[in-house]
């Protein structure tokens, strides 16, 4: 087994790191103030190929591996969390419902302009009575000769608030429960589909989240993606995955937070010698360097199984599961060990800390995760 990037994979680090240190990174301040996504990049990314890059290169994707989406991720993950996670979301469950049983003329219409940055995506299933429990989902649809009428609410809505167009989970016969979910694609402007309000957010501040209401949304039979009911599945795939995803880009932001610890450690004296010459000090950053190499590797497994045709539930909620604890850890440890500056807001580990306890509950909790690892295990 081999554990080092390939050279097409090191060159795509090294090129993308430079995309978002050099495009990213001076917007983060302005993003994280004014809670705002800086939708100018979408184009840029776009344009550049980097939006969908594990699509096929028929739809303008690049056809990359998992593990080199991983390192995408993980690349979005450094500069800002809340911008990495909308950039994310857009090439994940905004576009690949579309990419498994959309129809062709679903994927010219939607797919290929999302990679092209032209369109912009939201996917909205969570409810104010169903986060953990989808089949609590309340959000209908009934069939009104060539289209569908849709009625509910959705919450924690990311990028509704700049989007083209929603994908929608919802009940057309909540009988046959999951079975009897079907999934529609909503454009942005269509009667009845209203944005409530923006929800405001102590975290992921740049990732704009609403809570959207359809209020006799009348769609057409063509934006039905897949079959009425049994498509479900392909949510729950692409949430699966998405939960590498993460892994990777929490991975991201504990690595950066890490290099700021460490190299202050190396910096600040006290007592005549740097911190980081202090046990105290320097085993805290052992622990925390070894803890994301851990995460990275559990990352990088679960998205090799997927590369070989082996997607494992499992793996992909322990990297998960595993990967935004380490964060956590990390983030708090970082702020520790730069004692009172670790408060201030001339440092950004306190928006590390922030964004990484998001994601203990964000994309599925810390609780479901063990929840699907226990049953993988038999439990």
């Amino acid at each position: 087994m081999d554990f080092e990037l390939n050279e097409g994979q090191k060159m795509f680090q090294d090129t993308f790191r430079t995309f978002c240190e050099n495009e990213i990174a001076p917007l983060v301040d302005e993003a994280e103030e004014k809670e705002k996504f800086p939708v100018e990049l979408m184009p840029k990314m776009g344009k550049l190929g980097y939006l969908g890059i594990t699509y096929p290169q028929q739809y303008g994707g690049a056809g990359v591996d998992k593990i080199t989406d991983t390192i995408y991720c993980e690349e979005l993950g450094r500069p800002s969390l809340g911008i990495g996670r909308s950039i994310m979301g857009h090439c994940c469950t905004g576009t690949r419902p579309i990419f498994v049983f959309g129809t062709e003329e679903q994927k010219q219409e939607y797919l290929v302009p999302a990679i092209k940055g032209e369109k912009k995506s939201c996917f909205a299933l969570t409810e104010p009575n169903a986060g953990s429990d989808n089949r609590s989902m309340e959000s209908t649809a009934h069939r009104d000769g060539d289209d569908y009428i849709i009625n509910g609410t959705k919450v924690f809505a990311s990028n509704s608030t700049f989007c083209d167009y929603v994908i929608v989970p919802v009940y057309t016969d909540k009988s046959k429960g999951h079975a009897g979910i079907s999934i529609f694609i909503v454009d942005k402007g269509t009667p009845g589909f209203i944005i409530s309000r923006k929800i405001p957010k102590e975290s992921l501040r740049p990732m704009e989240t609403t809570e959207l209401n359809f209020e006799d949304c009348r769609v057409s039979k063509k934006n039905l993606i897949g079959e009425e009911e049994g498509s479900f599945p392909v949510v729950m795939n692409a949430l699966s995955l998405a939960r590498i995803d993460v892994g990777a880009a929490v991975i991201g932001l504990a690595q950066v937070a890490c290099d700021t610890a460490l190299n202050y450690a190396k910096e600040r004296v006290q007592f005549g010698r740097p911190i980081g010459k202090f046990q105290a000090i320097s085993f805290r950053l052992v622990d925390m360097a070894t803890e994301i190499e851990a995460a990275r590797l559990l990352v990088r497994k679960a998205a090799w199984l997927v590369d070989m045709g082996r997607n494992s539930d499992k793996l992909n909620s322990m990297c998960k599961l595993f990967a935004s604890e380490v964060a956590v850890r990390v983030a708090r440890e970082a702020i520790q060990i730069h004692g009172g500056y670790g408060f201030t807001r001339d440092l950004p580990l306190m928006r590390y800390l922030r964004d990484a306890l998001t994601y203990t509950v964000g994309e599925g909790t810390s609780e479901i995760q063990r929840l699907i690892i226990s049953r993988q295990l038999g439990l």
